[in-house]
């Protein structure tokens, strides 16, 4: 068998075959299976073990669906009009479409995947993917009715399931329905990861820390400024994901092979995106000019690159609170959860798996923007041949940043703790507090106390004490939170 792809129900009965034959010739294939020959060949020609996305899968699922009501529709329109013989070739038994209708419902809901053999990383701009499908879904009607997988006179894969439709329609808009459901949940996570970072912004709002630029210490700040400032980055990621439904709604369903429409009846050209609309609940249209949609992928390019954004962000919050828990120099301020044991051989050893985990995930989404860029770049003429390959990591990288904004909310910033005394400790004797001082006592005076505090290693207190620069009482009334944390100074509080 083909590369191990099957269920074991499948290799239990390979010896029972049927016979299934197109211009290349004849495959023997178990009499079960409801794939069939155009499945077959794919899983022989494209060996490897990515498996096709499952939200892809789905997605296609809905549309044949989308398609399967549209004929219906256009049928039983047609027949008040003309007589039966009027119809066009394959339309003429409505109840086979009934039947796929079925079948195509049950695929949306995930069902028969296992019998889905063609993987990921496949030539050929989805034809494969697409006949994998359409086989499925014409052996699952034909169950229904009462027929053996593989009796295609009865219910057949191109004349039937594939009825008004185009490789080149159906799977980019299957992989933008797919999109948009993810982008949906990518929404969620972002907003609840967003929720537990404002939360810590409002509980550690006045404790006080020491602010770093270039990895050196620098001014007086605070855990709430920190995570203040994860949740605007946040924010902003929220607000370009939400933009992103916009960017990639046109599809181009009912355009067939280039776009033109060419052999499909207007009726269906005109509604099965409307009716794709009502299935998923989703923003989409068809696109007005169906060539451009089919051949120009560059909205994806876009959407990637608001992933790629996110990304960034994501990777910035893990490595910061990585290196602030980090043990580099004693026992940290902040300590993030142990999520588990760290060594094989180093008793006790805990390490920062989440953040890893965050920064490893954002880094294949890295990786996957340039694939994705690179390949809607090899467009040629009236169409992308990789839209597989690109559809996958699209779907990837969506998966990576749910799953990593969700562990980074779950497993690191519902449980770390921050020891604000020690922070606060640490930075009274910072050098860095004198920065606060300059505007009562001028540059100078100012480096020359966080001098003596490099020298004799003491705090800001007892530099001031023995350099006598500033009265004490001021001194304390200086270095309050509240006035630490104000933005600039007035006159008046000099």
């Amino acid at each position: 068998m083909a590369a191990g792809k099957y269920s074991r129900k499948l290799k239990l009965t390979e010896q029972v075959k049927r016979k299934e034959t197109d211009y290349l010739g004849e495959v023997s294939i178990p009499a079960d299976a409801l794939y069939g020959i155009h499945a077959w060949r794919s899983a022989e020609n494209f060996p490897g073990q990515t498996p096709f996305q499952p939200e892809w899968y789905r997605a296609l699922g809905i549309v044949k669906l989308a398609c399967y009501q549209t004929i219906m529709a256009f049928r039983s329109a047609a027949l008040l009009k003309y007589p039966p013989e009027k119809l066009p070739a394959g339309t003429e038994d409505g109840s086979l479409f009934e039947a796929l209708a079925l079948a195509a419902e049950e695929v949306s809901l995930g069902k028969y995947a296992e019998h889905f053999i063609v993987p990921a990383m496949q030539g050929g701009a989805g034809t494969s993917a697409n006949m994998n499908m359409n086989e499925i879904l014409s052996n699952v009607a034909l169950l229904k009715l009462g027929y053996c997988p593989g009796e295609y006179r009865y219910v057949h894969p191109i004349a039937h399931a594939n009825l008004f439709q185009s490789t080149n329609d159906v799977m980019p808009t299957a992989l933008k329905v797919a999109l948009m459901q993810l982008l949906g949940r990518l929404e969620d996570s972002i907003n609840k990861l967003r929720a537990s970072v404002e939360s810590r912004e409002k509980t550690h709002r006045h404790h006080l820390r020491i602010a770093y630029t270039q990895m050196q210490q620098a001014v007086p700040s605070s855990y709430g400024m920190l995570f203040g400032a994860y949740s605007d980055a946040l924010s902003r990621d929220w607000w370009r994901v939400s933009k992103c439904l916009e960017r990639i709604k046109v599809v181009n369903l009912g355009g067939g092979a280039t776009g033109s429409g060419m052999a499909i009846p207007r009726y269906f050209v005109m509604e099965v995106a409307t009716r794709l609309q009502k299935l998923t609940n989703l923003p989409l249209a068809r696109g007005d000019n169906l060539s451009d949609t089919t051949q120009n992928l560059d909205s994806l390019v876009e959407v990637h690159a608001i992933l790629k954004s996110h990304a960034v962000n994501l990777e910035k919050i893990a490595a910061d609170l990585r290196l602030l828990s980090s043990e580099l120099h004693g026992k940290p301020e902040l300590s993030i959860p142990a999520r588990q044991t760290g060594s094989s051989i180093m008793p006790g050893k805990v390490n920062p798996v989440i953040p890893e985990f965050v920064i490893g995930s954002v880094h294949k989404v890295y990786s996957n923007d340039v694939l994705v860029s690179s390949l809607c770049g090899q467009a040629c003429l009236d169409l992308n041949a990789y839209l597989p390959v690109i559809g996958h990591a699209m779907i990837d990288s969506l998966n990576l940043l749910i799953n990593a904004g969700s562990s980074l909310q779950q497993n690191l910033l519902t449980g770390f703790r921050l020891d604000a005394g020690k922070a606060l400790e640490n930075l009274l004797n910072s050098p860095s507090i004198s920065t606060a001082l300059i505007p009562h006592t001028g540059y100078e005076k100012a480096a020359e106390l966080a001098q003596y505090m490099t020298a004799h290693s003491c705090s800001v207190f007892e530099a001031n004490k023995k350099l006598r620069i500033l009265p004490d009482p001021k001194l304390k009334e200086i270095l309050q939170p509240e006035e630490l944390l104000k933005l600039g100074y007035s006159l008046a509080g000099l």
